[in-house]
């Protein structure tokens, strides 16, 4: 018992130790990428027609005048550069310490935490987020398990060119079909926006379909491969029915994969949905981090999106861990 208790102990701090190291290495690697952009935030925000007094006063109250990392290679009076240490006295170091205190910073543009900004528009990315994972998993289970079922029949090849068009087709290419179909021809649904239920309709279909295409070919390889095995034999032996077999016991073991996609592609839904958002024109965490943070050149803004996606992403896949051992007792045994 005790053994038992030490070993979930250190298996909970080697996986809390992981995700501190991911988080940190994301976000410094966006830092890094940040500074070596071209371009200076005070003419993004303040425009060329300020005066320099402003650009300096605006660059003194967003520590933009001290260095960024701990060293830099600035160039001298021959215009060669030169190494330069910086100790802990620059952005980065400064972005850390009040990260742990819970401040993200402000905004360059909006001088609003970024915390706030970010609280705003999460809410709209995780919706849209889980609503194409549930069209994903509403459409992909029940068409994975029928192709499955019927292997090599015409049903099968019918839902094997749908999840390939599904897989081809990206988002930026269905988006605007939709929108071209629905809102500007039909006028059932509105073309952007986050007013009303229906307005999530168009942009989860777009986000989720990729998704689906992929889960409709893993469940239909389990589906068959599970249909192979002694005990789906065993139970139709005691006379259960196609259907018991099926979506009792066959569909169940099938799933234990299709879980583990599940959750890494949350991950992958959440960095889908920048492109999603953009077309729609839906207010969630990726049109923040495209307009607001990179349009604008708002370090804190693509830092704590970047941020709070990375987290979200780990997050998600201990929870898939966790329902994976569930599903599967023998990972629990080990």
């Amino acid at each position: 018992m005790r053994s038992g208790f030490k070993h979930k102990l250190l298996s909970g701090l080697r996986r809390f130790a992981i995700f501190l190291l991911v988080v940190w290495t994301v976000v410094s690697l966006v830092t890094l990428l940040i500074e070596l952009v071209p371009g200076d935030p005070a003419v993004s925000v303040l425009g060329e027609q300020a005066t320099p007094e402003q650009f300096e006063q605006f660059r003194q109250k967003h520590g933009l005048d001290r260095p960024a990392f701990f060293f830099s290679f600035p160039r001298d009076a021959q215009n060669q550069r030169h190494f330069q240490w910086h100790g802990v006295h620059n952005r980065y170091t400064e972005y850390w310490v009040a990260l742990l205190h819970g401040d993200m910073g402000r905004s360059f543009r909006t001088d609003r935490p970024v915390s706030e900004l970010i609280l705003e528009r999460y809410p709209a990315t995780i919706q849209l987020a889980v609503a194409a994972l549930l069209f994903a998993v509403l459409i992909a289970i029940p068409l994975g398990v029928i192709a499955g079922k019927n292997r090599g029949t015409w049903i099968d090849n019918v839902a094997s060119v749908i999840a390939l068009v599904g897989i081809s087709l990206p988002g930026f290419v269905i988006g605007p079909m939709l929108v071209y179909v629905f809102a500007v021809k039909l006028g059932w649904l509105a073309p952007s926006g986050r007013f009303d239920w229906t307005d999530l309709i168009l942009p989860a279909f777009t986000l989720g379909a990729a998704l689906s295409a992929i889960l409709t070919r893993m469940v239909r390889s389990s589906v068959i491969e599970e249909l192979g095995e002694d005990y789906v034999r065993t139970a139709r032996a005691k006379g259960l029915s196609e259907r018991t077999v099926v979506y009792k016991h066959v569909l169940k073991n099938g799933l234990i994969p299709v879980v583990t996609i599940l959750g890494l592609q949350l991950g992958v839904l959440l960095a889908g949905a920048i492109i999603t958002e953009k077309i729609f024109g839906w207010p969630g965490l990726g049109l923040l981090l495209v307009e607001d943070g990179i349009g604008k050149r708002d370090y804190r803004v693509v830092q704590g999106c970047v941020l709070v996606i990375s987290m979200t992403y780990i997050i998600a896949n201990m929870l898939t861990d966790m329902i994976y051992r569930w599903l599967d007792p023998r990972i629990r045994v080990s």
